[in-house]
């Protein structure tokens, strides 16, 4: 679980993201606070994995409350000002989310934060990637309000489907609203290869080449003529 505080001196914006983050059950509140007094005040007695953090607030803005922490967690700015990003970023942000942001935006900047107290955590002790910390991603399924945490370790591979992205696991499959690329940039460049303009495969789940095909699971993916190259030389055939 990864535990949350919102710092915003606007009711209504807590109200936002309180609904946001109820979608999203990996995520734990741990309090809210409408000025920097109250969240030295938590953080005190708290420790938390990521803050929501408004710019404009009374007394102490947002980044003279960041530039006094010593050991900040992830942080994500959500603003109504723009002008304000290229410093937020100066400042390590994860993101910086433009009032107002829509859910998906929402959960973009969320899965950035994953990823970066997954890399955190993992240590890696060879070249299994069954023996590391788990990585993860959660994605939208296609038509519904459900949000999916897959492991990366359970995926065999990545097909574009349209405008749509359709993720195979050993035993379902999630058609899921982000592009290729999007998953792809999301996906450990070490676990996994794109293989054709329509497929991203996990390496470690290949039981076979065949030709011009690669073979998972019973299923049979096209090496495309660009990859090639690439795909060889990634496994050493």
């Amino acid at each position: 679980m990864i535990s949350y505080l919102i710092i915003d001196d606007e009711p209504i914006a807590h109200g936002i993201i309180d609904k946001y983050c109820e979608n999203l059950p990996h995520l734990t509140k741990r309090g809210s606070c409408y000025n920097a007094k109250e969240a030295f005040s938590l953080l005190y007695k708290e420790k938390v994995d990521l803050i929501f953090l408004d710019i404009n607030m009374p007394e102490i803005s947002g980044f003279e409350f960041l530039r006094s922490l010593s050991d900040p967690p992830q942080i994500i700015v959500t603003s109504a000002h723009q002008e304000y990003a290229i410093e937020g970023f100066d400042l390590n942000v994860s993101d910086y989310l433009l009032k107002p942001f829509s859910f998906e935006r929402f959960m973009k900047a969320v899965n950035k934060v994953l990823e970066a107290l997954d890399d955190k955590k993992r240590v890696r002790v060879g070249s299994n990637p069954s023996e590391t910390t788990k990585a993860r991603l959660f994605v939208k399924e296609k038509g519904e309000n459900r949000q999916y945490q897959i492991l990366e370790d359970e995926i065999l591979f990545v097909e574009a489907s349209g405008n749509y992205s359709k993720i195979v696991l050993a035993d379902k499959e999630i058609v899921t609203l982000q592009k290729l690329s999007d998953i792809e940039e999301r996906l450990s460049k070490e676990n996994f290869m794109r293989i054709h303009r329509s497929f991203i495969v996990s390496r470690y789940k290949i039981n076979s080449i065949e030709g011009n095909q690669i073979h998972i699971s019973g299923h049979a993916l096209p090496i495309g003529q660009t990859y090639r190259e690439e795909v060889k030389k990634l496994l050493n055939v």
